[in-house]
């Protein structure tokens, strides 16, 4: 099964998002930070990173986003945010996969089984 990297500043999301998706059979790895969700790309080697846009500001998924991108890693990257208009309109919103609002767990598994597919 494909291994996701959860990446948010919220123990409680991570927490969350770490045990439903184990019960559908993924792997997953989590970071709480943005230094750590990069150490996490190398040391973990996901098929796809999910993280929270606000970490703990936009600015800050947006220059994570940025930072992947820039080291050259191609993975799919699944956003949710509570506010998904901070990142319409950027450039990071077209290298990304999918942007979701967070809460719906119907379109976050939607999203990465066709993302993954």
């Amino acid at each position: 099964m494909a291994r996701i990297l959860v990446a948010d500043d919220d123990v409680e999301q991570v927490t969350l998002q770490q045990k439903l998706l184990e019960a559908f059979g993924y792997r997953v790895d989590v970071a709480m930070c943005v230094e750590e969700t990069l150490l996490q790309l190398a040391k973990c080697q996901p098929d796809l990173v999910l993280i929270d846009l606000r970490f703990p500001r936009a600015a800050d998924g947006l220059g994570l986003i940025g930072a992947m991108r820039a080291s050259g890693c191609l993975l799919p990257v699944i956003v949710q945010s509570g506010w998904p208009d901070d990142i319409y309109g950027t450039p990071e919103e077209k290298v990304v996969s999918r942007v979701l609002v967070k809460g719906s767990i119907r379109e976050l598994l939607k999203a990465i089984a066709e993302v993954l597919a």
